[in-house]
C-alpha cells in the first residue's frame, strides 16, 4: 500500500512544531511528509523588530528547518488554493510553477498576512514589518532618512525625513517604535550636522489604551517609559490618507514624513477563504481538536485558525501568539497519528503563560504567570522566554552573542543594499495577490499543472 501523504502548508511555529514531533511518532514506512514553504527557515517573528533595529542579524531569527525536521521534504513555494473535495492543494513554487499536491491528510498552518485598510495611500507608501526581508528593508529605510536628512539644504524636508510614524499600538507595532526609535537616537551621534532633538516618532493605534492584553497598569508603564525617550502617542486616532511625504490623521492633523510603519494586526492567510468553509474573524474555524468541520482529513492551527480556547469556558478563540501556535502543532501532530491509527482525537488545551513585551536596552514589561514586571527584571524575563521559545541550541547561541555583541560593541549603523530596487508595498513583501480565488478553483481556471505525489 502506498503511504498516506500528510501535507502541512507553511513552516512557522504550528507547521515546524506538528512536522517535528511527527517525524519522532512516525516510522519513514508510515508516512510521507511535505512542508509547503517558500522559505527554507522558520521565521521568530518576536525579535523582528531587533534585527530592523540591527541588534540582530536576520540569520539570528531565521532558524533552520533542515536542522529540525531530517525527513520531511521542502517544497519551495506558498499554497494559493485547496480543493478539499478532490484532496488537492495547490501549489505555486518560487519558480512561477503550478504544482497540484494530493493529500490525505492536510495541515493547514499558513499563517498570517498583515491587515490593511481601503485607506488612501496605504497600499503604495506604508511599510510593513512581517517578514525577514521587509525588516531589513525598513532598517536600510530608515538610516537612509537619516542620511538625506544629513546633507539637505531644505529644513521642510530635514523635518519630514526625521519624523517616523508607526501605526499600531500592540505588540509588534510598540516594539517596533521602541527599537527603532533607539536605532536613531545612537545614530543621530555619528551624524555631526544633524540635531538628535529634531528626531521624532509617532505611535497612532484606533486603541483608547497601549497594550490592553497587558492590562491598564503596564500598559501605561509602557508608555510611560517611552515617551521618557521621546516617543509620541495619538491614541484613539487612526489614519485618513497616506502620501509620499504626508500623513493624514483622522484628527486633521498632517504630518510631513516619509516613513509610515504598518503594523495595525494581523489577518488569516487568504488561503482560508478558498476552503469555503467557515470563518470567524477572518480564521478558519476548527474544533477543540483542531478538526475542519466538513472536510476530510484537513486540520488546521496557528494565525489562520479560529481555535477555541478551552481554558477560558470554549467562549472564545485562542489569540494569533507564538505560544499558542506551537502547542497547537504538538496537537495537530498527535491527532493525525491517531487518525492514521484509528484512535480517538484530544482537544487543544493550554493556559496561557504571559506575555512579554522587550522595548529594547533596558526598558520592558512583562506578565509572567500574571505577575506584572517591568523594567530591567521584565527584560531579563523576556529575553530568557525568546531564548527557550527558539527551537535550536543554534539559534539561541546566535541571538544570545548578537544581544552581548550589540550591548558591548553596538551598531555601525550601515545600509546593507539588500532589498534596494524592489517594491516595498506590502501586498509585494506578503504576495498577497498570488492566491487562487473560489471561482478559479471551481472551474479549474489556472494555467496547466503538474501532479506532484
Amino acid at each position: 500500500m502506498a503511504r498516506p501523504k500528510i501535507v502541512v502548508v507553511g513552516g512557522g511555529f504550528a507547521g515546524t512544531e506538528c512536522l517535528h514531533r511527527l517525524e519522532r511518532r512516525l516510522g519513514p514506512a508510515e508516512a510521507d511528509l511535505l512542508l509547503v514553504t517558500p522559505t527554507d527557515y522558520q521565521l521568530y517573528f518576536p525579535l523582528l523588530p531587533h534585527v530592523a533595529a540591527g541588534v540582530l542579524t536576520p540569520q539570528s531569527v531565521a532558524v533552520s528547518l533542515r536542522r529540525r525536521l531530517r525527513r520531511t521534504r521542502l517544497l519551495p513555494g506558498v499554497a494559493i488554493g485547496v480543493d478539499p473535495r478532490a484532496k488537492v492543494c495547490v501549489v505555486r513554487k518560487t519558480t512561477g510553477e503550478m504544482l497540484d499536491v494530493p493529500y490525505d491528510h492536510l495541515v493547514l498552518t499558513a499563517g498570517s498576512t498583515t491587515r490593511t485598510f481601503d485607506i488612501p495611500g496605504l497600499s503604495e507608501y506604508a511599510l510593513g514589518m512581517k517578514t525577514l526581508a521587509q525588516a531589513a528593508y525598513l532598517r536600510d529605510h530608515v538610516i537612509g532618512q537619516l542620511d538625506l536628512a544629513a546633507v539637505t539644504q531644505d529644513p521642510a524636508e530635514r523635518d519630514a525625513r526625521l519624523r517616523f510614524v508607526v501605526v499600531g499600538g500592540g505588540y509588534a507595532g510598540t516594539e517596533t517604535a521602541a527599537c527603532l526609535q533607539r536605532l536613531t537616537t545612537a545614530a543621530a551621534k555619528r551624524y555631526p550636522r544633524l540635531d538628535p532633538a529634531l528626531i521624532e516618532w509617532h505611535l497612532v493605534d484606533v486603541a483608547p489604551k497601549l497594550l490592553p492584553e497587558l492590562g491598564d497598569k503596564l500598559g501605561a508603564k509602557a508608555m510611560f517609559m517611552l515617551r521618557r525617550r521621546g516617543i509620541e502617542f495619538s491614541l484613539e486616532t487612526s489614519v485618513r490618507a497616506i502620501e509620499r511625504t504626508s500623513v493624514t490623521l483622522t484628527d486633521g492633523r498632517v504630518l510631513p514624513t516619509h516613513t509610515l510603519i504598518w503594523t495595525a494586526g494581523v489577518q488569516a492567510s487568504p488561503i482560508v477563504d478558498t476552503l469555503s468553509r467557515d470563518t470567524l474573524r477572518g480564521r478558519l474555524v476548527t474544533g477543540p481538536e483542531l478538526t475542519v468541520p466538513g472536510t476530510d482529513g484537513v486540520l488546521a492551527a496557528g494565525d489562520a485558525a479560529a481555535v477555541p480556547d478551552l481554558a477560558k469556558g470554549g467562549d472564545t478563540i485562542t489569540p494569533p501568539t507564538a505560544q499558542h501556535a506551537q502547542r497547537q502543532g504538538k496537537v495537530l501532530a498527535d491527532n493525525v497519528v491517531a487518525g492514521l491509527h484509528g484512535r480517538p482525537l484530544r482537544p487543544y488545551f493550554h493556559h496561557d503563560l504571559g506575555l512579554v513585551v522587550d522595548l529594547g536596552g533596558r526598558d520592558a514589561v512583562s506578565k509572567p504567570l500574571g505577575i506584572e514586571l517591568s523594567g530591567a527584571t521584565a527584560q531579563a524575563v523576556a529575553r530568557g522566554y525568546h531564548l527557550m521559545a527558539l527551537r535550536t541550541f543554534t539559534a539561541r547561541t546566535r541571538v544570545a552573542v548578537n544581544w552581548a555583541l550589540n550591548a558591548t560593541a553596538g551598531d555601525d549603523f550601515v545600509r546593507t543594499g539588500f532589498q534596494a530596487g524592489r517594491p516595498a508595498s506590502i501586498q509585494d513583501f506578503e504576495h498577497t495577490n498570488a492566491y487562487l480565488s473560489i471561482d478559479q478553483l471551481a472551474n479549474h481556471e489556472r494555467p496547466t499543472a503538474h501532479k506532484s505525489g
